[in-house]
């Protein structure tokens, strides 16, 4: 009877212990280039080794990797050690195979599409943030979409999980769990936002793998004719955690701008889309920063009005502005500093002389949806109340397209738009007409 005992605890044990080893949480981001994909995954245990086998059809190549231990801020120190393995040179337009894990153990058989390095195409994305592990209103059809292969890749505008740090980082773990049939499969971009803050944001910065940046915390990549920017809003909110990170952000983004605009970069990637969590301009009820006059994210810093993105992004001619953080759905009209400058009464968004603005914050969490004020302001052209979350297709250097689903209404499209411009580069009134 001892005997048998002992062998069920060992056996037990054992069981245990090999999960510990088990590849879990595993994610797609681009690497320094879409050419490059990085896959990321986690194992409560150190595996010593890192290996991606993957290829086009069979598991015919191998790619070696880094781990590195994260250790949970709360009580418990939870730990775990998180994988990254970056697949270069990959075929354009290829399906791969995948897993990940080592020789003691692998994670399921995924699959990914490889996407052209080239300007002419037609890339199509899913864009939302604010989705959490509970009531992820959005995550159904997105996975069913993904499966269909409808998108190249998704862009999460920050607030993951609600908290991924919550219950000693438990709720972390499970969330990226829960994406992983979505972002195991496409690459998934990612930029912080405010429900990241704990512990100075060391799941964002641990549990990402985005492309080179300060921590991840900013970055740009080209897909198609879309030359995207990733910035983080809070660094002007979350300044006890270093406020050097306002100047180096603001000094890389202009820098950015300033290589994107290049004539030759210009007319390769026309189309420049700034994407981070808090938006500049909003009409909802709950008091928000991007409810009064002078958002930090549009004029700078408190009291200084150091920094101010809107009018960098504005000089440097950026087309599109998309943001979170309010639970809902808002289409600006093209705005600057509070003025409306549409391309024209019957075409507004044709050759539009002024950024797009939009919100796409309601992806679904336990927050629920936010209030609009009952008189909309002149410059807001479109909201819903309505989970969901937003699709853009760029069709061309000239046509870009824009829907809202709402998940509320079984994948209704509740708002769509065309943006058209004849040319890219600085608007008419800034004060940059370098091109």
């Amino acid at each position: 009877m001892i005997l048998k005992l002992l062998f069920v605890l060992i056996s037990l044990s054992f069981i245990s212990c090999s999960d510990w080893y088990q590849p879990e949480q595993v994610h797609l981001s681009f690497g320094n280039n879409v050419s490059e994909v990085v896959v990321t995954w986690s194992t409560k245990n150190n595996t010593k080794e890192s290996i991606v086998k993957y290829g086009i059809g069979t598991l015919s190549l191998s790619a070696k990797g880094v781990s590195k231990i994260f250790i949970d801020g709360g009580r418990k120190q939870n730990f775990q050690y998180i994988h990254r393995v970056t697949l270069r040179n990959l075929k354009p337009n290829n399906v791969y195979v995948y897993r990940c894990g080592s020789k003691f153990g692998w994670s399921s058989r995924f699959w990914f599409k490889s996407i052209s390095t080239e300007n002419n195409w037609s890339p199509h994305l899913a864009i939302y943030g604010d989705m959490g592990l509970v009531n992820a209103h959005a995550l159904p059809s997105l996975k069913k979409e993904t499966h269909e292969g409808l998108y190249d890749a998704i862009l999460h505008i920050g607030d993951f999980a609600y908290d991924m740090d919550s219950n000693n980082g438990e709720v972390g773990d499970s969330f990226m769990r829960s994406i992983e049939p979505i972002a195991a499969h496409v690459p998934y971009m990612t930029c912080p936002g405010n429900h990241e803050a704990a512990y100075n944001f060391s799941h964002y910065r641990n549990r990402f793998s985005m492309p080179s940046g300060q921590e991840s915390y900013w970055y740009s990549f080209d897909i198609g004719p879309l030359h995207i920017i990733s910035i983080s809003t809070e660094v002007y909110y979350f300044v006890h955690y270093g406020i050097k990170s306002v100047v180096f952000q603001y000094e890389w983004l202009e820098h950015d701008l300033v290589k994107a605009n290049l004539p030759e970069n210009r007319k390769k990637r026309p189309w420049i889309i700034v994407t981070g969590h808090r938006p500049m301009y909003c009409s909802t009820t709950d008091g928000d920063d991007c409810t009064h006059h002078e958002t930090r994210t549009r004029v700078g810093l408190a009291f200084s009005h150091m920094f101010g993105l809107e009018k960098l992004l504005y000089d440097y001619g950026v087309d599109l502005e998309i943001w979170a953080h309010e639970h809902a759905y808002q289409r600006l009209w093209p705005i600057y500093n509070y003025t409306v400058y549409n391309g024209s009464y019957e075409a507004p968004y044709t050759n539009p002389r002024a950024p797009i603005h939009f919100i796409t914050g309601s992806a679904g969490c336990d927050e629920l949806i936010d209030y609009f004020n009952k008189t909309r302001p002149a410059w807001s052209a479109f909201e819903s109340r309505d989970y969901g979350y937003t699709r853009l297709k760029a069709y061309n250097s000239t046509h870009l397209y824009l829907e809202q689903i709402s998940a509320d209404k079984e994948g209704e499209i509740i708002d769509s738009f065309w943006i058209i411009k004849d040319s890219h580069g600085a608007y008419p009134n800034s004060e940059m007409n370098f091109l």
